[in-house]
């Protein structure tokens, strides 16, 4: 698989409306080709004639498969990150478990659209740089404002917050991404719950440690984490 930067760029920006309703026609068709036949067999041909263009005119935006699988993978990333910002900026729910139920839906909502195309772009998505620093970026972006929330919120007993933080946002995006992508599906409101109650529960136990006797929390965060406090 290529992974070199230069093989994973698109090779024309769309500077007018027909370029760029091409490029929508070369990404719709490639997302159920993939889906269809699987990457291997998703060969830039079969993009082609779905989109009912020439291989040539589709070699003019793309320089290989590779490259329109990146792109999906991108703006699926792109819209997951768009959904759970909206979800941030409207008011917040008294109740942990609705504000848990909010970080929960928007993701498993961006993974109902093709669960197929989903376990192409999980498998065999090309990781060039600029999309390890993407995924990068939104898992620090989700972890601070979990963080913060976390510190903020009443009923939350964790003592790490940055750590929980973490395994909130990993917990949240693994869990969906492997169970809705599955060839046995799951019934989505069913795993909606379930996650919920699940890390709803981690983070409102009593904090101790194996004697069961409670600890004080520890607000601070995380030596080396993102904004970690001084001693």
């Amino acid at each position: 698989m290529t992974t070199g930067r230069r093989g994973l760029q698109p090779r024309k920006q769309p500077r007018q409306a027909r370029a760029e309703l091409t490029r929508q026609r070369i990404l719709t068709a490639a997302a159920h080709v993939f889906a269809e036949y699987g990457y291997a067999a998703g060969t830039t041909n079969r993009i082609a004639e779905r989109a009912r263009i020439s291989i040539g005119s589709l070699y003019q935006y793309y320089p290989n498969k590779d490259a329109i699988l990146a792109e999906l993978l991108i703006r699926h990333l792109d819209a997951g990150g768009d959904a759970i910002r909206s979800r941030q900026d409207e008011d917040e729910p008294d109740s942990l478990e609705e504000i848990i139920r909010g970080f929960a839906r928007p993701v498993i909502a961006n993974h109902l659209d093709d669960p197929q195309l989903l376990r192409v772009m999980m498998e065999h998505g090309p990781r060039s740089p600029e999309l390890l620093e993407k995924i990068a970026r939104h898992e620090r972006e989700r972890v601070a404002y979990t963080q913060d929330l976390l510190e903020r919120h009443p009923e939350v007993r964790v003592e790490d917050t940055y750590v929980a933080a973490r395994l909130v946002v990993s917990t949240v995006e693994l869990v969906v991404h492997q169970l809705v992508a599955a060839p046995d599906s799951i019934d989505t409101e069913r795993l909606e719950n379930e996650l919920v109650a699940m890390i709803t529960r981690y983070l409102t136990a009593a904090p101790g440690g194996a004697d069961g006797v409670e600890r004080p929390r520890n607000e601070g965060r995380a030596p080396g984490g993102p904004g970690a406090r001084p001693s």
